[in-house]
């Protein structure tokens, strides 16, 4: 065995010894909201091709319709499982000419998974390895994403993970579950942290050709949590808010270290896509917490307005206490002459999981679609149709015991207008105890479905998806 390797199996050992160790100083509980009713992991991978359908599909939707989420294969103690921290499971459905051809789904093939299922070990992973939170295809090719540290993981179109590593460019560094394309150049632009380097965050930019072009190291302090940002036509929004790394219980080995920092104070940069850390301004505003945005668009002044989903305050308790306090939508507007960001509330009922029609990133938009969000007690959400405009909002209820994640927007081809197309979302029943797959006419939000792909299993309710076109994978 190499030394590097010899490296690895050690650093992994350690790092599971550590948490064995903590799993047997918390108490054990039998039970955890987040591995129970909807959230429940699955047992095992499948793959169905006789699929019911409702309604009609539309035939211009010829792709795949991809979502990823904690599915942990296994949990010793349920009171120290965290649900951003369970092994990652893709879903996912492939449309063509009117027709669902077949639902697969698949464990993320990490270090610990491909252990478990005896599988053999794919190069770049390694201790702390989980990647759960986002799936986008990019330079033709799918990729399953996570930040903190791990690498991002590529699948085939069966979703079997191939590959580990930082896209294409050789190195084995993490990046972010949120990137965001720019739809002019098609670089994608994110802003990567890792627990293992607390004093700095990194802006890194990605070609439509998989390679790294650009990478600005940003001085932080405390390991702030950074899960998603924007991008305008001209910079790149950070955010730096008060959820910080907690270093004793990092090397306590805690699954999810992250707490509240009432001595860590919140502000947003604006650094230019292709500046450095000299370039940045940053914006004052109260203490809260944004774990998505919306659309963000240049101001004449140099200022930007951007939508965003804030959080008054989390894991200020404890690493679950997530969903406890206000959320709402919100418009901050950042003024470079008072050099703070001014807030208007858009609507405070509670609701997550901002999504548009992403053409339009960077640049003026006019609807936002957002899902109602209670973890606390999972129940039938409606779907939020935001007119910007005009400020009225449409809903759309999945009916009695139909819960939603995320929707995404998919347009009808790539020069409709920004309502013209559909919504897409799995939808949990809470009483069949299985899942479907929604289609919305969104110039038609209110109505009845386009149509419904029936699904045999269960989708745990996860994190984020993407629609992938035919031809955007090789």
């Amino acid at each position: 065995m190499s030394l590097p390797r010899l490296l690895d199996d050690l650093a992994v050992n350690t790092v599971e010894w550590t948490a064995r160790q903590i799993r047997k100083r918390v108490p054990y509980s039998p039970s955890n909201q987040f591995l129970e009713g909807p959230y429940a992991p699955v047992r095992e991978e499948r793959t169905e091709t006789a699929l019911r359908v409702t309604g009609n599909i539309p035939p211009e939707l010829n792709g795949l319709y991809a979502r990823i989420g904690p599915n942990p294969m296994q949990v010793e103690n349920p009171a120290a499982y965290h649900w951003f921290t369970g092994d990652g499971m893709v879903h996912g459905i492939r449309l063509q000419d009117g027709k669902a051809l077949d639902y697969r789904n698949r464990w993320v093939g990490t270090r610990a998974v491909n252990r478990k299922l005896g599988r053999p070990t794919i190069d770049g992973s390694g201790p702390f390895d989980v990647v759960n939170t986002n799936i986008i295809g990019h330079g033709g090719r799918l990729w399953a994403l996570v930040e903190g540290g791990p690498t991002p993981a590529e699948l085939d179109s069966e979703l079997n993970t191939v590959k580990r590593g930082l896209f294409d460019s050789g190195l084995h560094k993490g990046y972010s579950a949120h990137p965001h394309r720019d739809p002019v150049t098609g670089d994608l632009h994110a802003i990567c942290y890792s627990v293992a380097a607390p004093n700095r965050i990194h802006h890194v930019v990605t070609n439509s050709q998989c390679q790294i072009t650009h990478i600005t190291p940003i001085p932080v302090s405390h390991g702030p949590m950074v899960h998603d940002c924007a991008i305008t036509a001209s910079k790149v929004v950070v955010m730096d808010f008060p959820v910080t790394l907690t270093p004793l219980d990092f090397l306590k080995g805690s699954p999810f270290p992250y707490r509240w920092n009432e001595k860590h104070g919140a502000r947003v940069g604006l650094l230019p896509k292709q500046g450095d850390a000299s370039q940045m301004r940053w914006f004052e505003v109260e203490p809260c917490y944004v774990f998505h945005t919306g659309n963000a668009v240049d101001r004449a002044d140099g200022g930007i307005v951007m939508d965003v989903v804030v959080h008054d305050r989390v894991f200020g308790n404890s690493a679950q206490d997530l969903g406890q306090s206000p959320v709402t939508l919100e418009r901050w507007t950042l003024d470079p002459q008072r050099r703070d960001v001014q807030r208007q509330l858009l609507n405070d009922r509670q609701q997550e999981f901002p999504r548009y029609d992403e053409r339009r990133t960077g640049q003026d938009y006019r609807y936002l679609y957002t899902v109602g969000f209670d973890t606390t007690t999972p129940s039938p959400q409606p779907l939020f149709r935001h007119d910007l405009h005009t400020g009225t909002v449409q809903e759309h209820h999945y009916g009695q015991h139909g819960l939603s994640g995320e929707v995404v927007f998919v347009p009808r081809n790539a020069n409709s207008a920004e309502e013209d197309g559909w919504l897409l979302s799995y939808v949990y029943d809470l009483e069949k105890e299985r899942s479907d797959l929604v289609i919305l006419n969104a110039q038609d939000v209110g109505g009845e479905p386009q149509a419904i792909v029936h699904l045999p299993v269960r989708v745990p309710l996860g994190f984020h998806g993407n629609w992938i076109a035919d031809g955007a994978m090789n």
